[in-house]
């Protein structure tokens, strides 16, 4: 081979390395990476329609509790204003007369009427203080009906313990499903926040359920709130099922009060014991849909 082309190769060798030596030494440039951040906004969402909720709720929760006092205001009024009662020996009502009169009446549209002018009736004797606070429940009759709840309520009489439940089926007791609850309910002549009394027979009848919530019930709340008022409070008490015959389920109830020293507790009511939309077998309990 020629001197030259010697040379040449050599040259051409030389430039080979150089530039393979370049390349292998040159840094690359970092490619870019987009990175995309998903962001869950579920937890966000609940925690804001909570929160709208609770706010909500407290709203009505302080509307209630507004409400609640001024009707506990107005009621503290009426005791402190109302006049004592003049505890002059008076006749005794004839109960078997009235009731009969009651039982006799048919339910015409108002559940709830007022009996002798809404005056109790009980005399001196029946509102003496004498024994204490007492409480009585007359026998079953010859049908194993409720017959009277008799009282003298004071906060010594007041239950100390929770309710359980109750196990004894009253005359008639053929309850049905309706909407929003049951037909019936096993109601108590004198209510358990009063005198404790629960699964007593001799305290229980078969009484719709508006009959027992909301009639009976404001009755007995009005009673309860004056009796914890003080210990010095007494309000005589008397409630009877009201019978039709030989009927095994009560045409409705009669209900007597009258607080004693004063007339912040004074009523005497009949409670028709009907439910809208059902017609009542009253002789057995059994019912039907209104037609």
């Amino acid at each position: 081979m020629s001197k030259f082309w010697k040379q040449l190769l050599v040259a051409t060798a030389i430039f080979s390395i150089g530039a393979t030596t370049a390349a292998c030494g040159q840094s690359s440039a970092p490619a870019k990476i987009r990175v995309v951040k998903k962001y869950d906004h579920k937890p966000e969402e609940s925690a804001k329609k909570l929160e709208v909720r609770n706010v909500k709720r407290q709203q009505k929760l302080n509307k209630d509790t507004a409400a609640f006092e001024k009707k506990q205001a107005a009621f503290a009024d009426k005791v402190k204003n109302a006049p004592a009662t003049v505890t002059k020996a008076a006749p005794k009502p004839a109960p078997q007369s009235t009731n009969q009169q009651l039982a006799d009446m048919n339910y015409s549209g108002q559940q709830e009427i007022v009996v002798n002018g809404n005056k109790p009736g009980f005399g001196s004797a029946d509102l003496s203080t004498a024994r204490g606070a007492w409480e009585q429940y007359s026998d079953l009759d010859s049908l194993n009906r409720a017959v009277a709840g008799n009282a003298l309520l004071n906060q010594s009489l007041m239950p100390t313990e929770k309710r359980t439940g109750q196990t004894w089926d009253p005359t008639g007791w053929h309850n049905r499903r309706i909407p929003g609850g049951w037909l019936y309910n096993r109601s108590h002549l004198i209510g358990f926040q009063l005198t404790g009394e629960n699964n007593n027979p001799k305290n229980l009848m078969t009484g719709t359920r508006s009959l027992n919530s909301p009639l009976m019930l404001a009755h007995e709340d009005d009673i309860a709130y004056y009796i914890k008022q003080s210990s010095s409070h007494y309000v005589r008490y008397q409630v009877q099922p009201v019978y039709r015959g030989n009927e095994l389920v009560a045409r409705g109830v009669h209900m007597r009060a009258q607080s004693v020293g004063d007339n912040s507790v004074s009523f005497n009511v009949y409670i028709f014991n009907v439910e809208d939309g059902y017609t009542i077998n009253y002789a057995d309990g059994t019912s039907s849909v209104a037609k």
